[in-house]
């Protein structure tokens, strides 16, 4: 049976009303001290002292080098989004998304453990019921975004005095060998302590992996369930990247209170490190003297294209900042292909090539600004085919080729003059309804001309499972930037596509109209960058397998800083790792 997953970067606590059964969750605020740091990576500790040769001295390693990432990190506030399902049992599928929540923002790992939200308009009956309020006795504050609760087991009390540490095992995670430990509470050590697994790497004996709860909870609460995970993606240290938690029981006659399964990835640790003492060292002036025809004043429609240009690079340089877009990558190359693809088969002709971009959100969205097509990670991730990634980038193109330009206002640079916080208060790029009419028009005309002609009754299927579920999906369809998907619960991008194929039927074990979330695209937390994932293929046994559009936990396959292997973080239903003794 599929279980139900949910993720968090805070520590989560739900406390269950005896009137409503209602939750309040709450996030584990743990102050530590902040430390001054301008370079772009934390200097890592060297490893100078000799290495440990019991257990216990494994302990007070690791102890201590979970507090020096803390201080480490003191200084970072990166991206945080956290995608949660609501779950109900179906009697074919087994439990199965009943609703969404999205959260989305920036969090201060220092003292206060803040954070700044991107979306203004987050689902307030989510935080009632699962985030509450501020607990004097916690010290635990209201963070809906956020939630750094697995992000560290323990902020201010990861020591002996208040853990006992068990030794249980040596185990591979990925290319990383890993010493495994039991955590528990002392008796008396207060509420709302770790109680799990840790894995720590066996050279610098960093935590990289945590698994477990709190405990003990206050009365009438608990605590959810979490398997959070670190990569090592500078020298010396391993940051939080992805969390993953899930909470039900769906075995007869079982009555879940709460069944959710979520993600949490966090990314841009290193957003806007760059400071005074670098302002004038990258400064380089060149006498050059352009003498050629094409410095003459610009015509007037040149000057127009030139000004929708500077628009577009605005705007890109701006998402780019705020840890919303992922810089140029390997990505962006496989989607400009699929964009070549169309315009050489189609002829067109433009006066500036089209870019491709990558946002890095979960919600299925794309967008054009200028020449740039932006498409969201979650997207990407959830489309089965190329041909069902050349039919949402074919409506964009064809805005481009229509002449539906947008932003040209922002070509003015004081309008990029904003917190990352208030980004999609100040950038927008929905079109009105005729234009999105025309270009879906255009766009169906470009794929019938196009290499994908052919397949595009596995566009239909995935129109059609995106239909199925667009009433349980309302958050992942949520577009903050473009135009929607879907409104009121209907698809209404390139509808004409959902007639086209077979009927969708779950029983088909080959038809896979859509992936989970997670296969498709991952990112480097500390940078941003996109990858594509690489996984070998894995047989489909029965329809539960095929999670459409569905959060699944996280399993990396860790390697260390400047090993050949970059870490991975495939979100997988069904993952054991190797271990040894």
């Amino acid at each position: 049976m599929r279980t139900s997953k949910w993720i968090f970067t805070a520590a989560l606590l739900v406390s269950v009303s005896a009137a409503q059964q209602a939750s309040d969750s709450q996030s584990s605020a743990q102050p530590q001290a902040s430390q001054s740091q301008t370079s772009t990576a934390p200097a890592p500790t060297p490893s100078i002292l000799p290495q440990p040769t019991t257990m216990d001295q494994v302990v007070d390693r690791f102890i201590e080098r979970e507090h020096g990432l803390m201080k480490a990190l003191s200084t970072r506030t990166p991206v945080v989004e956290t995608y949660l399902q609501n779950l109900t049992a179906d009697p074919q599928l087994g439990p199965v998304p009943s609703a969404d929540h999205y959260f989305l923002g920036r969090m201060d790992m220092g003292e206060t453990v803040d954070r700044k939200d991107y979306l203004k308009d987050q689902d307030r009956g989510m935080e009632t019921r699962l985030m509450g309020g501020f607990n004097k006795l916690f010290k635990v504050q209201y963070q809906p975004l956020g939630f750094s609760w697995m992000v560290y087991a323990d902020r201010t009390d990861f020591d002996r005095e208040h853990y006992e540490f068990h030794y249980i095992r040596r185990e591979f995670l990925g290319e990383v060998r890993c010493l495994v430990f039991d955590v528990t509470p002392k008796k008396g050590s207060g509420r709302g302590r770790f109680l799990g697994r840790v894995w720590v790497e066996d050279q610098e004996y960093n935590i990289v992996r945590l698994n477990g709860t709190y405990y003990p909870a206050p009365r009438n609460s608990y605590f959810f369930h979490m398997d959070s995970w670190r990569l090592n993606l500078i020298p010396g240290y391993w940051v939080p990247a992805y969390i993953y938690s899930e909470e039900g029981d769906f075995s007869a006659g079982v009555k879940n209170k709460m069944a959710f399964k979520a993600q949490t990835r966090i990314w841009g640790y290193d957003l806007k490190k760059g400071g005074k003492d670098d302002e004038l060292t990258q400064i380089r002036v060149d006498s050059v003297k352009d003498e050629s025809a094409s410095t003459q004043d610009a015509s007037p429609l040149q000057a127009e294209r030139v000004w929708q240009q500077q628009a577009e690079d605005n705007v890109v340089e701006r998402l780019t900042s705020a840890g919303l877009v992922a810089p140029e990558g390997d990505v962006d190359h496989i989607l400009q292909t699929v964009v070549n693809n169309l315009e050489v088969t189609n002829n067109i002709d433009l006066p500036r090539p089209v870019r491709t971009r990558v946002l890095l959100t979960a919600p299925l969205e794309t967008f054009s600004v200028g020449n740039t097509i932006v498409i969201s990670r979650g997207l990407i991730d959830v489309l089965p085919d190329e041909a069902s990634l050349a039919a949402v980038l074919s409506h964009e193109l064809a805005h481009i080729v229509l002449g539906h330009n947008l932003g040209s206002k922002y070509a003015f640079n004081d309008r990029m003059l904003f917190s990352d916080d208030s980004t999609y208060n100040n950038l927008g790029f929905k079109h009105i309804p005729e234009e999105e009419a025309a270009a879906d028009k255009k766009a169906i005309e470009l794929l019938n001309n196009s290499p994908y002609a052919q397949k595009l009754d596995n566009v239909g299927l995935f129109f059609k499972s995106l239909q199925a579920h667009a009433t349980q999906l309302n958050a992942l369809l949520t577009t903050h930037l473009g135009n929607p998907l879907a409104e009121n619960g209907t698809i209404s991008r390139l509808a004409a596509l959902a007639t086209k194929g077979p009927a969708l039927d779950n029983n088909k074990l080959d038809q896979v109209a859509a992936l989970p979330l997670g296969g498709r695209v991952k990112i480097n937390p500390w940078d941003d960058r996109a990858e594509m994932v690489k996984t070998a293929p894995v047989a489909i046994t029965s329809a539960r397998d095929k999670m459409p559009f569905e959060v699944t936990p996280f399993y990396p396959r860790l390697a260390r800083w400047g090993a050949s292997t970059t870490p991975t973080a495939t979100p997988t239903s069904a993952a054991n790792s190797p271990s040894g003794n």
